[in-house]
């Protein structure tokens, strides 16, 4: 998960080599990036980050993003029957990036839930694809009917849906 099954540009290769020399610890890809659904330019890039110390590579972050404090959200996930908290922003400045942190006692568990999702079935990934293309280059789908298709695609082949839930706690 350190490297992507699709290829990234020079431009975001750059950015993500420049941010892990940076916070000097892995970025771990997951979401489209590590899927056949993956459209270049549309599509952002989802990466977590583990951690012993939260707070420190947050504010890391952002003086690396050039962000403030309140853009980072907590969020707490059931994975597996356990709770998880972490931080999530997301970022779009040239490069659409939604960053998730996590403390390093729950890698184990986060990476597992991203792989399960890594492939999917070639009729899932077409209609994808398929919807993509239908939002975000002919704009003739609705954001929330785009979202609410995606969700219940990736769900049709995600065992633990029902145990990731995320609320945004400012």
């Amino acid at each position: 998960m350190e490297t992507t099954k699709n290829k990234l540009s020079q431009e975001e290769s750059i950015f993500f080599q420049k941010l892990k020399t940076y916070l000097n610890t892995p970025i771990y890809f997951f979401g489209s990036i590590q899927r056949d659904d993956y459209l270049p330019k549309y599509s952002d890039i989802d990466i977590s980050i583990f951690t012993n110390d939260e707070k420190s590579t947050i504010l890391k972050l952002q003086d690396f993003l050039n962000v403030k404090r309140s853009d980072f959200k907590k969020s707490l996930c059931i994975m597996d029957n356990t709770l998880i908290h972490g931080y999530r922003i997301k970022y779009n400045n040239e490069i659409n990036i939604e960053l998730c942190i996590f403390n390093e006692k729950y890698k184990k568990t986060v990476t597992d839930l991203h792989k399960k999702i890594f492939s999917m079935p070639y009729y899932i990934s077409i209609t994808l694809l398929f919807l993509k293309v239908l939002f975000y280059e002919l704009k003739i789908i609705p954001s929330k009917i785009f979202k609410k298709l995606k969700s219940f695609l990736i769900g049709i082949n995600e065992k633990d849906k029902e145990n990731l839930i995320f609320l945004d706690i400012d």
